[in-house]
């Protein structure tokens, strides 16, 4: 029996010059550099997938620390307090109240305060 590989091929080829487009030079236009370049594309978007979370909750942590040590706590002290208080809300809520909402962050911070 004969296998005919030309569509399967074709087909691959033309998915990862459609992925390669709008890249420079041969890294759009010669398949083995495009091969590489739309692989070592996809390792870095795996990996930033995941970096990105951490980034977000880096940035939510700066800003809820900056807004509790106007009301003379620190960042650690404040978290340890909102679970003492059984008071179950999320950093990306926290640091949402703090830069959008500061009064009734405000209010929060009195709440874990006392």
């Amino acid at each position: 029996m004969r296998v005919k590989l030309a569509v399967h091929s074709r087909k691959r080829k033309k998915s990862l010059f459609k992925a390669a487009k709008g890249y420079r030079g041969g890294r759009s236009r010669l398949l083995r550099t495009v091969k590489d370049a739309v692989d070592k594309a996809r390792e870095y978007s795996y990996r930033d997938r995941k970096v990105r979370k951490r980034d977000f909750r880096r940035l939510w942590i700066i800003r809820i620390n900056a807004a509790i040590r106007e009301h003379g706590m620190n960042y650690s002290e404040f978290m340890y307090r909102l679970k003492t208080a059984k008071i179950e809300m999320d950093r990306k809520t926290l640091a949402y109240l703090a830069m959008e909402e500061p009064v009734l962050f405000a209010q929060i911070a009195q709440t874990v305060k006392n």
